[in-house]
């Protein structure tokens, strides 16, 4: 029997592991753009939280206020203008294997089978051939892809090349794994299937996530803490303790009701919008 928020698969089994890697800490970050039209952009302001080995954090806020520069600032793409980020007591310089990304935009390779693809870290590392054959065998058939590793991506539909970019970063077995509203352009029952593979996943592998996201549900499917991000802010670092697996019963409990509520008047919805689980766009980071 497991508690409230004790992680589990989605089966309902209890996740039984150590932690992998080290902490992540985001040590008074801040990062300014200068706008193409030449004013200054405060995207992330004096941003301060710690993530344990084996977390998955969803971060939640509307559009350009600073989500995503979060995640490039953990993955070494964009230097902070202020603060350090350290994982597992290393500070963050630059771009690294350790740290993945999946993006929101299909990032699979068009010209590239679906093996080569999730192969192609494992080949930039300089891992051998046989070496590399083994891993992408484990993480296609962890994936359900198996039977299309010679196919094209053109051949696969959205969530297969989903799946493909999700077997592209495990296949690195990075302690740390950084997505950017992965599921966000795919229709509901994909999105949702693909929520039960990713917690599978998630217990198999002990990773440490980060997922950005604009749909409460979603994170509240998903997250063990919500992060809320507005106007470059760390406005709440709020718990998820609701037990797994996290069905519609589940989520029209009282508990997951306040937290949903939580969640928008942050942001700045009331009550009367409290079933629409999607935050609006507003002004995109530059």
């Amino acid at each position: 029997m497991t508690g409230p928020g004790e992680p589990t698969t989605t089966a309902g089994e209890p996740i039984d592991h150590p932690a992998r890697g080290g902490a992540v800490h985001i040590d008074g970050v801040s990062c300014v753009f200068q706008h193409r039209k030449g004013h200054l952009v405060n995207a992330l302001q004096d941003v301060s939280f710690t993530v344990e080995p084996g977390e998955l954090v969803c971060v939640v806020g509307p559009s350009g206020h600073g989500k995503t520069t979060l995640l490039r600032v953990i993955a070494g793409l964009q230097p902070p203008t202020g603060g350090k980020v350290t994982v597992a007591g290393k500070e963050v310089v630059g771009p690294g294997s350790d740290r993945p990304m999946v993006f929101q935009q299909d990032t699979v390779f068009p010209w590239m089978h679906v093996r080569d693809n999730v192969e192609f870290g494992l080949r930039s590392k300089g891992t051998a051939k046989g070496e590399r054959e083994k891993t992408s065998n484990r993480w296609l058939a962890a994936v359900g892809l198996e039977t299309f590793a010679d196919s094209w991506p053109k051949e696969l539909s959205g969530g297969m090349r989903k799946r493909v970019a999700l077997a592209a970063v495990l296949a690195l077995d990075a302690n740390v794994i950084l997505m950017d509203e992965p599921f966000g352009s795919l229709d509901y029952f994909t999105r949702r299937s693909l929520h039960e593979l990713l917690l599978d996943l998630w217990a198999q592998t002990h990773n440490t996530i980060f997922f950005v996201t604009h749909d409460i549900e979603e994170a509240l499917i998903l997250a063990d803490r919500v992060l809320l991000i507005k106007n470059g802010q760390l406005v709440d670092d709020l718990r998820v303790g609701l037990p797994r697996p996290r069905d519609e019963d589940v989520r029209a409990r009282p508990e997951a009701v306040e937290l949903q509520k939580t969640i928008l008047g942050h942001l700045g919805f009331g009550a009367e919008v409290a079933d629409d689980r999607r935050i609006p766009a507003e002004v995109s980071e530059p």
